[in-house]
C-alpha cells in the first residue's frame, strides 16, 4: 500500500485491493474515500465490495467517484462535505491518487494560497498545473478567463529578463514579445554596495520599469501564480492566461527575510541593516559613520546566493571607513559564513586575506544566523562542526549587517519548470529547459552552478537570444550558442580599489583584462573606476538595450541527429 500524506486530515495513493485493508487500518487510518468510479479498470474491487470489507476492519467508507479529466463542481463539493463528515484520518484513493488529490486541491481553493497547494500537491509527487487557473479562481470552472498569446513571453522584469528581450529585439525587430513583472520600479542592484559607503546615493538605482522595457516589446504588469507548460499557458493573478510559442523565465530569486526570526521586525533599526535591500543601504552608511567603537557583525547564509561576494564587500568598505576615521581599533569585527571558506574561488582567497589582517577581522566560519533581537542586539548562530555537529552561540553587537537566506520564488518552487531544489533546471551550456524544448531560463532563478550576479546575467543573455531564435527557424547557423558559467564580483576591498574577481563553472579564472591593464588577483584603481563609474550606464544604455559590448557568446556545432 502506497499512501502519500496531504494533510493531517487526508493522504492519498493508487488503487487499493481487497487485500490493503488490514494494512490500511493497522496503518490508523479511519476512513476510506473512494474516487475511481466503478469498472474503470479490470482488476479493481466494486466500491461495493470494498465497504463491505471495510467495514470488518472498522473503516467507514464514501463513494464519490470521478471521471479522468471530468472533475465537476459538484464533485468538488462532495469531496470536500465527505472529507468535512469522515472519521479522521483518512485514506483517498482513485488509479494514480491524481484525481483525489485534484478533488483535494480544489476544495482548498480560496482558502489556501495557491503556491501552498501546487506545492503540497508537488511534494506528494503530484503535478496539478494542467488545474492552476481553476485553483485559481477558488475551485469553479471558469469559462471566460481572458486569454492573450504572444510569440516570446519573458518572465520578470529585472536584469536577466530585460536584458533577454533587449538582445531578442537587437536580433530581430520584428517578434512580438511581451514581459511580464508586477513592479513599479526596476534597480540596478550592483549599486547598493556602493550606497552602503555612502558612494552612490539610492536614487541612482532606481528608475521606472515601463522606461526600461526594450523598444518593441510590451509590458504586462501582473503577477504571474503558476505555469501550465503542457498547455504553453502562464497563468497571471485574477486568472488571466497568456500563452506563448516560447516562453524565458528570469523573474530572480526571493530574498527570504522572514527565514531568521526576530528579522523583519528590526531591519532599518536598532543597529540592524543589510545592503540587500534599497531602503536599507543608506541605513548601512548610517551606522557605519555613526559607529565610534564596539562590535560590527557581518554575516552570510549557505549558498546559493545573489552576489556571494557582496557580504564581505559590505565588510571591507565598512572598515575602510573607520581605519579612514581612526576608530577601526576600537571596533571589533567578526564575519560570520554559514559556508567553509572566505570565497569560492580559492585562486582569490589570497588577496582578500590581506585584507582580513589588515583590518583584524574575524573569520567564524560554519556559523548561520536564524535569530535576531534587535532590542538587546544579540544574535544567535548555529555553528555546525566539520563533523555536524551544531551548537549554539550567541553575539553581542552594535551593528549587524545581514544577508539573509535565499531561495527560489514560491511560485517557480511549485512549478513543473522547477528541479529537485526548487530552481529552474536548464541544460547549462544552451540555458534551455531540460523537459520543455520552448522554454529558457536564465539569471537568479535558475539551477546552473554559476555565481548569481547581474554579469552573469549580461552573458547569459544573448546565449537565450540566439539559441531560441535558432528553435524558431530564424537563425541560419548551425552552431549552439554556449554559456561558459560566467561570472564576475568586484569585491570591493577599499574605497578606491577592487579585485575584480572573474570566473566560470568550476571555479576557472576567466579574467576579460590582460594583467598590465587590470590584474584580477590584485587591488585595482582601474577595477574601482570600472565599477563606479563604467558598469553602470553599460548597465542601463547597453545591457538593457541589446547591445552586448565583450558579451558575445561562445558557439559549439550542433550535434548530428545521425
Amino acid at each position: 500500500m502506497e499512501t502519500k500524506k496531504i494533510s493531517d486530515a487526508l493522504s492519498v495513493g493508487p488503487q487499493l485491493y481487497l487485500t490493503d485493508l488490514a494494512e490500511v487500518a493497522k496503518a490508523g487510518f479511519k476512513s476510506i474515500l473512494v474516487n475511481r468510479p466503478d469498472g474503470e479498470g479490470d482488476d479493481q474491487p466494486t466500491f461495493a465490495e470494498v465497504e463491505a470489507d471495510a467495514r470488518g476492519y472498522g473503516l467507514e467508507a464514501r463513494y464519490v467517484p470521478v471521471v479522468p479529466g471530468k472533475v465537476a463542481d459538484a464533485d468538488v463539493e462532495a469531496f470536500a462535505a465527505a472529507v468535512e463528515e469522515l472519521p479522521k484520518p483518512i485514506f483517498g484513493f482513485c488509479r494514480t491518487g491524481t484525481r483525489t488529490t485534484t478533488l483535494w486541491a480544489l476544495s482548498q481553493a480560496g482558502s489556501r494560497p495557491l503556491t501552498e497547494i501546487l506545492g503540497t500537491a508537488k511534494a506528494a509527487g503530484y503535478d496539478l498545473s494542467g488545474v492552476a487557473l481553476r485553483i485559481a479562481n477558488g475551485g469553479q470552472v471558469k469559462t471566460d478567463a481572458p486569454t492573450e498569446k504572444h510569440q516570446i513571453v519573458v518572465v520578470g522584469g529585472g536584469a536577466a529578463g530585460l536584458a533577454a528581450a533587449a538582445s531578442l529585439l537587437a536580433r530581430a525587430s520584428d517578434l512580438d514579445i511581451v514581459v511580464i513583472d508586477p513592479a513599479d520600479m526596476h534597480y540596478y542592484q550592483p549599486g547598493w554596495t556602493l550606497v552602503g559607503a555612502g558612494v552612490f546615493t539610492p536614487e541612482q538605482t532606481r528608475k521606472r520599469l515601463a522606461d526600461h522595457v526594450p523598444h518593441g516589446a510590451k509590458l504586462i504588469k501582473a503577477a504571474v501564480v503558476a505555469f501550465d507548460p503542457a498547455n504553453n499557458a502562464v497563468i497571471l493573478e485574477g486568472c488571466r492566461v497568456v500563452h506563448y510559442e516560447r516562453l524565458i523565465v528570469a523573474p530572480g530569486l526571493k530574498v527570504d527575510w522572514g527565514a531568521i526570526e526576530g528579522l523583519p521586525e528590526t531591519l532599518g533599526k536598532n543597529g540592524v541593516t543589510s545592503n540587500y535591500r534599497y531602503d536599507l543601504a543608506s541605513y548601512t552608511y548610517d551606522l557605519v559613520k555613526s559607529l565610534n567603537g564596539g562590535t560590527a557583525l557581518f554575516t552570510q547564509p549557505t549558498m546559493p546566493i545573489k552576489c556571494a561576494g557582496a557580504p564581505q564587500k559590505a565588510m571591507y568598505l565598512s572598515c575602510d571607513i573607520w581605519k579612514e576615521r581612526g576608530t577601526l581599533g576600537k571596533t571589533k569585527v567578526e564575519f560570520l559564513n554559514a559556508g567553509p571558506g572566505l570565497f569560492g574561488v580559492a585562486d582569490y582567497v589570497p588577496p582578500l586575506m590581506e585584507y582580513v589582517k589588515e583590518y583584524g577581522i574575524n573569520l567564524s566560519f560554519g556559523h548561520n544566523l536564524f535569530k535576531i533581537d534587535g532590542p538587546k542586539k544579540i544574535a544567535w548562530f548555529k555553528k555546525t562542526d566539520k563533523d555536524g555537529t551544531v551548537e549554539i552561540v550567541e553575539r553581542k553587537f552594535d551593528m549587524i549587517h545581514v544577508v539573509p537566506p535565499q531561495a527560489p520564488p514560491d511560485f517557480i518552487r511549485v512549478s513543473p519548470l522547477a528541479g529537485e531544489t526548487g530552481w529552474v533546471s536548464v541544460d547549462q551550456a544552451t540555458l534551455r529547459h531540460t523537459k520543455f524544448d520552448n522554454v529558457y531560463s536564465l539569471g537568479d532563478v535558475m539551477n546552473a552552478p554559476n555565481a548569481k550576479t547581474a554579469a552573469a546575467a549580461r552573458k547569459q543573455a544573448p546565449v537565450v537570444a540566439e539559441n531560441l531564435l535558432a528553435d524558431m527557424g530564424r537563425s541560419s547557423s548551425q552552431d549552439r550558442a554556449i554559456y561558459d558559467g560566467y561570472g564576475s564580483c568586484p569585491l570591493t576591498v577599499e574605497r578606491g580599489k577592487i579585485i575584480l574577481a572573474e570566473f566560470g563553472y568550476g571555479g576557472k579564472r576567466i579574467p576579460s583584462f590582460p594583467k598590465w591593464l587590470i590584474n584580477d588577483l590584485k587591488p585595482s584603481r582601474l577595477a574601482w573606476f570600472l565599477k563606479e563609474r563604467l558598469l553602470p550606464p553599460i548597465y542601463w544604455q547597453a545591457m538593457l538595450k541589446g547591445r552586448e559590448p565583450m558579451a558575445k557568446p561562445k558557439h559549439e556545432k550542433i550535434a548530428s541527429a545521425e
